[in-house]
């Protein structure tokens, strides 16, 4: 690498900021898997970690545990996720006002999944919020929140089209949304083409893409099916043969995440979500190729 190519990866990795995403733990191993992953990523001085609530508010009191936790132990500025399925427009604001009290002063504002899981018909709660774009101008009418909403590259599977869910991007954006956190993809050109639909729509919020490690293939690609979320073909091909060889996998996961991600730096965009799943190890590798070092990520590593 000669002097002006060095200069310029490191030009990037001064001006490029991450986010992670965590999930309240159900049992004392996932907590301490869920901490250990918080205190390995810590040093990247992430510009928030978000955490994420069920279903109906299934996760409630775990989800204030976790963020109450980070705020009172931590200097991460966390984010809470907040959903409005199952539950009507009071219930909603209190539990914004509980994680209020506790520190939090940004909210990841999504209607939710149906209590069936993804793929079940919605039913906005008769007394409750609609769906996103109405719960973002819920909170905003409560105090002057940072909001994050949800952005789909490759669209929401309930939409119609493309004009469908860019009308309710904008919606949400209208009604006070800051940021939008994009779906995972891995075709980047497919991230592209959305963000030029998402600006001649005019909305000019950042849309932060949402980075997915790949930990399992299998599951991913299940998931992927039910989010609507599509597999390359070169991608399956990366992870063929790897099932019973973790350690492989795990650097073929990282090298595809950096490449990605890589390859969006060059395209421009400096802002990344990580969605964590609670294991550290690929995303810290990941940060660590982009050039990303924290006060003490070397003693983190070492340690």
């Amino acid at each position: 690498m000669n002097s002006s190519s060095r200069a310029s990866a490191q030009d990037s990795s001064e001006r490029i900021k991450v986010s992670f995403e965590f999930f309240p733990p159900k049992n004392g191993d996932m907590e301490s898997q869920l901490w250990e992953s918080i205190t390995k990523l810590a040093p990247f001085q992430p510009d928030f970690v978000s955490v994420t609530y069920g279903a109906g508010g299934s996760t409630k009191q775990p989800t204030l545990n976790t963020v109450a936790r980070i705020c009172s132990e931590t200097a991460l500025a966390p984010a809470a996720h907040l959903t409005c399925v199952g539950s009507d427009k009071a219930a909603v604001d209190a539990v914004a006002r509980e994680f209020q009290a506790v520190g939090v002063n940004h909210f990841v504002a999504l209607r939710g999944d149906p209590p069936e899981g993804v793929g079940a018909a919605y039913r906005p709660h008769p007394g409750g919020y609609a769906n996103g774009a109405e719960l973002v101008a819920g909170l905003r009418d409560l105090s002057d929140f940072e909001i994050s909403v949800s952005a789909y590259p490759e669209r929401h599977p309930e939409s119609p089209d493309f004009a469908t869910d860019i009308d309710m991007l904008k919606r949400k954006v209208d009604a006070g949304a800051t940021r939008a956190i994009t779906q995972f993809f891995f075709d980047n050109d497919i991230y592209e083409r959305y963000v030029e639909r998402v600006r001649r729509a005019g909305i000019y919020v950042p849309i932060v893409p949402g980075i997915l490690p790949i930990h399992n293939f299998g599951q991913v690609a299940r998931f992927s099916k039910l989010c609507g979320a599509s597999i390359p073909d070169w991608l399956a091909r990366r992870f063929d043969g790897l099932e019973k060889d973790p350690e492989t996998r795990a650097l073929v996961a990282s090298a595809v995440a950096a490449e990605q991600v890589n390859d969006l730096v060059e395209r421009g965009i400096d802002d990344f979500h990580f969605y964590t799943m609670n294991r550290a190890q690929l995303v810290y590798a990941i940060c660590h190729m982009l050039g990303l070092r924290g006060a003490e990520a070397s003693v983190g590593a070492a340690a």
